[in-house]
């Protein structure tokens, strides 16, 4: 990582809340595939998890051409938010199709709309997601007819 001269005592210092853009270049992204949709390839960056947040998944993801983010789903606690920084793709959302670009934001609320985004252009999609952590939520997945408790580490799968 880079540092910097701290002004008060010459040392040379970055805090770990900083994270420099040649910083998150040069992580290496985590390939994850979501346990319901083998089509969910994600290649993800915490950078929330870096700079110790704990109650906020802060993730820079990476979807190359025809993979999916997760499978469609819906929180019934939890609030997540996506803003898109290069790429197209389309989000499904509420079982209708939108064209999605860099510089286009979504927003979930809790209890909201059903969701996915998938990468239908020729480059990858790249953007930013935040989500709350909560220690209790639950999933629903309604194309599978599945729900998802999640207490802790703890997951159960059960049917809608």
């Amino acid at each position: 990582m880079e540092s910097y001269p701290d002004a008060e005592c010459g040392a040379v210092t970055q805090p770990r809340e900083l994270l420099k853009a040649a910083d998150i270049e040069a992580m290496s992204a985590r390939r994850s595939e979501h346990t319901l949709n083998p089509n969910a390839i994600r290649h993800m960056k915490s950078v929330g998890d870096v700079t110790g947040l704990t109650q906020l998944g802060v993730h820079i993801i990476t979807l190359m051409p025809g993979h999916e983010s997760s499978e469609y789903h819906r929180h019934l606690y939890e609030e997540e938010c996506l803003y898109m920084l290069s790429g197209r793709g389309e989000a499904l959302i509420d079982d209708r199709r939108h064209h999605i670009g860099a510089g286009d934001f979504l927003g979930f609320p809790r209890r909201g709309a059903a969701h996915v985004l998938a990468n239908t252009g020729s480059e990858p999609l790249v953007f930013l997601v935040v989500g709350q952590r909560l220690e209790h939520d639950v999933c629903d997945y309604p194309h599978k007819g599945m729900r998802l408790y999640m207490a802790g580490e703890d997951e159960t799968y059960a049917k809608l």
